[in-house]
């Protein structure tokens, strides 16, 4: 699906981002790089062709220097994921800036630069995928989640803009977002299970998403399969509704 291709993750070291990152490695990726500010995390990834990068979203020389270091290696990369994100949830008369800020900064700012320095690259070279993982939240709304959802309604925006931007002098540079409904990953592990159990019953399929399921969609969509699939955000709930 993605045989050949030079593929770089953010925050791909845990959960549904690490996921994406085995699932690129077993279908032909040349390259796969994980980027994570948790080393521990990045060490226990294994592969031939996985490199875990230590690097934080938010330090704009940090990530120039792994993409000169990874275009150095391989002349090109093929395929962004932009998945790496925090949440400080609260009710917003409860949320206080720090919390705002952190959620702005990590998920919406981190985006922006990672893609501001890939995406001329991938331009110049005439093609790629930026996949953007965003949320129902984004979409939908959800409460205690003001910060949250307004950087996944972001990053939604952003990729629609990107697949004009990079699309431009015949390049053929996709950008698309996902969408995924409430995931069995670690950031849910502080829900309550009776909302959990609540999440469930509102979603027709009757449970959680794994996260190889949001993988498969986002390998599908940096595959030559979706070579005519750009500006889009694709829900990956099990059904969910409001």
């Amino acid at each position: 699906m993605v045989n050949g291709k030079v593929c770089v993750v953010t925050g791909g070291g845990r959960g549904i981002g690490k996921t994406i990152v085995e699932t690129f490695a077993a279908n032909g990726a040349e390259a796969v790089y994980a980027l994570d500010i948790n080393n521990e995390a990045l060490a226990a990834l294994s592969g031939d062709t996985v490199h875990g990068e230590v690097v934080n979203v938010l330090d704009s020389e940090s990530i120039r220097t792994v993409v000169e270091k990874i275009i150095h290696a391989h002349g090109r990369i093929d395929v962004l994921v932009n998945n790496a994100g925090i949440t400080r949830d609260a009710v917003i008369n409860k949320m206080d800036d720090d919390a705002w800020q952190a959620v702005i900064d990590v998920n919406l700012k981190g985006v922006f630069l990672m893609t501001r320095e890939i995406g001329p690259r991938m331009m110049e070279h005439g093609t790629g995928s930026i996949v953007n993982i965003s949320s129902v939240v984004g979409l939908d709304g959800n409460m205690g989640q003001t910060n949250y959802a307004a950087t996944k309604a972001g990053v939604i925006a952003m990729a629609k803009t990107w697949a004009k931007e990079f699309a431009r002098k015949g390049a053929a540079v996709r950008a698309n977002a996902v969408a995924p409904g409430f995931i069995n990953t670690p950031m849910l592990e502080t829900v309550p299970e009776k909302v959990i159990e609540g999440i469930k019953a509102k979603t027709p399929l009757k449970r959680l998403g794994e996260p190889q399921e949001i993988a498969n969609l986002v390998l599908f969509l940096s595959s030559d399969l979706a070579s005519y699939i750009t500006g889009q955000v694709i829900r990956c709930d099990g059904g969910l509704v409001v």
